[in-house]
């Protein structure tokens, strides 16, 4: 009878594991599916993610103790309850850390609009009319209440390192390795123009699919190169940093 009983119980831990980890995967999987925009999936996200750290905790303590019991009671079935009870507790506390790394990431601030060149961003041309109903603008840092000189201030404040980059190497090689970078990136490149020494991708987040824009400007500085690149989301006020560390890691690439 205690056999049965602490099965039940830990098949109860389980469950309340497998639900909140589908609660968790509803948000971005009905972006996925169209069934609503990122707002509804963030909308989910906001309503369990404050309690999954408290309910995988407790799991975790509701899987010791029935092992425990259990164990002590020589059930013979310790392995099983202890095994279901912390599978449920296992994905309690990954439905918590999935979005915990995202949540860890809003000290960013809330720009959306990253640019190595603020007096003079690159431009886009073959992107352009695929956001002609994107709601943020392409003039850099001009999505109301933001305006381009507070967004400059925060994009220095929170990546000094983007500015325009010097490379000692041909434009033509600058080019071939700046595509390079972006599709290892995973990036849909949109134009690469060599006369022009511009490229241009879409890059769309995984879990709530979100697109952002890329535009690459390589120009030529006597013996060297000079690249200058911009990430620019197409809805949004905030990116929790995304565009800012995809710029990085491409100078880092290249």
């Amino acid at each position: 009878m205690k056999a049965i009983t602490l099965k039940r119980l830990a098949l109860v831990v389980f469950g309340i594991g497998l639900l909140v980890t589908l609660l968790t995967l509803a948000a971005p999987a009905g972006v996925w599916l169209g069934l609503w925009d990122f707002r509804g999936g963030f909308a989910i996200l906001q309503a369990t993610f404050p309690f999954t750290s408290w309910i995988a905790l407790a799991c975790l303590i509701a899987a010791l103790a029935l092992g425990t019991v259990s164990k002590m009671n020589n059930t013979g079935n310790t392995l099983r309850v202890s095994s279901l009870a912390f599978i449920g507790a296992l994905l309690v506390g990954i439905s918590w850390y999935i979005p915990s790394t995202f949540a860890a990431r809003l000290s960013y601030p809330p720009i959306h609009d990253v640019s190595t060149d603020i007096e003079n961003p690159p431009g886009y041309v073959a992107i352009a009319p695929l956001r002609a109903n994107a709601p943020n603008t392409m003039v850099y840092g001009a999505q109301e209440p933001m305006t381009p000189e507070e967004n400059a201030r925060l994009q220095r404040e929170a990546f000094p390192d983007l500015v325009p980059q010097i490379i000692a190497a041909s434009p033509q090689d600058v080019f071939q390795r700046s595509l390079a970078a972006l599709e290892s990136m995973g990036l849909e490149i949109v134009a690469a123009d060599p006369d022009e020494g511009r490229i241009e991708a879409t890059a769309t987040t995984f879990w709530f699919r979100f697109k952002d824009d890329v535009v690459i400007r390589i120009r030529a500085q006597g013996n060297q190169t000079l690249v200058d690149a911009r990430s620019l989301s197409r809805v949004g006020r905030g990116d929790a940093g995304t565009n800012g560390l995809r710029l990085q890691e491409f100078f880092s690439l290249l």
